[in-house]
């Protein structure tokens, strides 16, 4: 079967990027198609085209930038990037932008993120289903004109935007960074080369390999921190860094080696911009702890809650002119950069804020930790609608709770809370239950779950 079947493009084209394996679902014909067909639904006449470092990417990415040179359009190469060092460049240089990555897949995966000049998302609703609808058409080339090819290094401006953005100072730190083969071995040299004085940095996993010899680059799966986390306790580091194989993502671990809620570093953020923008507007999606819109509140400034996934962060960010966006996964969006997400300004403001005082991670972060959570769990569900339906009539109709349908089922009460939402590509639940205490929390999460699985 062709990879341009109508069957295969709509496989690999999801709800905010393209995903799929290689050479099955993706390949040289696909990528061609889709940059013929990105060209051809922005009206764009420069792009720029970022690849990370799986061994399918620079292959992949030439063929994307054929079919926009076949469209007219002139294409800047960046090379090797994380995938906010593509956004970086999208804004920096106010172009249209596209990613090969498959972010924290295995070695099989590769995909395609793309975005409008300025890092504006392209979601389904915004032009994704359009290009998708395109490469299945067949589209041929509209110009006589091909556009021309050119290389454009952004990395080292990269590095100084962040810094500019959250520049570090202080005391000086023990920072273990676990790139895990991914993006951030070509992006955290760079930047911790201008903190040299600020900062001992202990590598880890710096090699770029597609292949993640190591572990996963998916820092969200507690199984790929344990390296991370041990290496903090024998270096007796103040911090560690783990990031995701395209390094938009970043998750912390303490001085004590215990990892820390993403909830917890948006709120640390959130307050840290509230004080250069007080009275300020913070987006965090609906399965960040409750501390999140609390603590917004108490610093002064204007929490809005939003779904789960980043076209939906972004477009409200944009709607209500927000300073910071967090979402629980890990993705941490900045106004300042062009409300794009970037696991490492994120890990900038981390570093910032403890350079800043002589306490440890832990006690600094422990004013934003007031709630314990379950993380998320997933359970193979067939019949998802039903389950959702049962967990409504078993909650909704108490009078200690609320009821909101924003994105799934969300039921809180004045000691707990959980949300439970469908994922948009596999047949299963995600649960993410938090309470005042691990008893409580622990009791409403496995409540949950028993009518969850006890339906399958």
């Amino acid at each position: 079967m062709s990879t341009t079947s109508p069957d295969n493009v709509n496989a690999a084209f999801k709800a905010y990027d393209v995903r799929g394996t290689v050479p099955d679902q993706l390949d040289e014909d696909f990528a061609r198609a889709t940059g013929r067909a990105y060209v051809e639904v922005l009206g764009a006449t420069s792009i720029v085209i970022g690849y990370d470092m799986r061994p399918s990417s620079p292959d992949l990415a030439g063929a994307f930038a054929d079919g926009a040179t076949s469209s007219g359009a002139d294409v800047t190469m960046i090379g090797l990037a994380s995938t906010d060092q593509l956004y970086f460049a999208s804004g920096h240089l106010g172009l249209p932008g596209a990613m090969f990555t498959a972010s924290h897949n295995p070695a099989q995966y590769n995909g395609i993120k793309m975005c409008r000049a300025y890092a504006q998302p392209v979601g389904l609703d915004s032009g994704l289903a359009d290009i998708r609808d395109l490469v299945v058409k067949g589209a041929s080339p509209t110009t006589a004109r091909p556009g021309s090819i050119s290389s454009h290094d952004v990395l080292q401006a990269y590095a100084a935007h962040l810094l500019s953005l959250a520049p570090v100072s202080g005391r000086k730190l023990k920072v273990v960074v676990d790139a895990g083969n991914g993006m951030a071995g070509h992006t955290a040299p760079a930047v911790f080369e201008r903190l040299a004085d600020q900062v001992e940095l202990v590598p880890m996993y710096f090699d770029l390999d597609g292949t993640f010899p190591n572990h996963e680059a998916n820092p969200i799966d507690a199984a790929n921190l344990v390296d991370l986390q041990k290496r903090v306790l024998v270096e007796q580091a103040d911090i560690g860094l783990a990031f995701d194989g395209d390094a938009d993502r970043c998750f912390l671990v303490d001085e004590r080696g215990q990892g820390v809620s993403p909830s917890t570093l948006t709120a640390l953020i959130a307050a840290r911009e509230l004080e250069k923008e007080p009275g300020g507007t913070i987006i965090h999606n609906l399965i960040t702890s409750r501390s999140v819109p609390e603590i917004v509140t108490e610093r002064g400034g204007k929490p809005v809650r939003t779904r789960v996934g980043h076209s939906f962060i972004k477009e409200t960010m944009a709607e209500t002119d927000a300073i910071f966006g967090g979402e629980h996964s890990g993705h941490f969006y900045f106004r300042d950069f062009w409300r794009a997400d970037s696991g490492m300004l994120a890990a900038l403001h981390a570093l910032a804020a403890l350079a800043g005082t002589d306490r440890s991670l832990s006690a600094l972060l422990a004013e934003y930790e007031r709630y314990p959570m379950s993380g998320e769990i997933n359970s193979e569900v067939a019949d998802q609608a039903a389950v959702l339906a049962e967990l409504e009539a078993a909650y909704g109709g108490r009078d200690d709770v609320e009821v909101d349908h924003l994105d799934g089922l969300s039921v809180a009460s004045a000691d707990w809370a959980f949300n439970v939402r469908a994922s948009n590509t596999e047949p299963l639940l995600r649960l993410n239950a938090e309470g005042k205490d691990s008893t409580t929390m622990a009791a409403i999460r496995d409540e949950v779950l028993s009518i969850i699985r006890g339906a399958r």
